[in-house]
């Protein structure tokens, strides 16, 4: 995903309401995700499918390896013989 541009990629609601054709085609050709305002503020973003897919993947590769770590911190792992014995014990 492509950083946003700050003076084309963030619109009022209204004018994405109008033209929102033409914004996701933007999108989908720039690559840049596009905020989109509401009484001034941030009130929610757009991006590709893509960038979604990609940043749903990595965040749920993060709390993965989060919970590994916090699992060596705890002391629940496995040598390779206690992991040899339980694979063997299972295919019995």
């Amino acid at each position: 995903m492509k950083q946003i541009n700050i003076s084309n990629d963030i619109i009022p609601v209204a004018e994405f309401k109008v033209r929102i054709s033409k914004y996701l085609n933007s999108i989908k050709a720039t690559g840049r995700p596009m905020i989109i305002t509401q009484n001034g503020k941030p009130a929610g973003v757009v991006l590709s499918p893509e960038d979604f897919d990609e940043l749903v993947y990595h965040k749920s590769l993060i709390e993965s390896i989060n919970r590994g770590l916090s699992d060596i911190q705890k002391g629940n792992i496995f040598t390779t013989d206690d992991l040899k014995a339980e694979l063997e014990k299972r295919r019995a």
